[in-house]
């Protein structure tokens, strides 16, 4: 791993991490959350694998 500024996957993973923990936690009610919260994995995903 490189040193510095994570990548942009790395912080949509982050983020990712963070609101999927929290939504079931918390109780918050996101319109469509499944969907969102898979979108944001793929794209992370995606970032990470090409390096960004």
């Amino acid at each position: 791993m490189r040193g510095g500024n994570p990548g942009a996957g790395l912080v949509l993973l982050g983020i990712w991490l963070i609101l999927s923990g929290l939504i079931p936690l918390v109780g918050i009610r996101i319109p469509n959350g499944d969907a969102v919260l898979g979108i944001l994995a793929v794209i992370a995903g995606i970032l990470i694998i090409i390096g960004r």
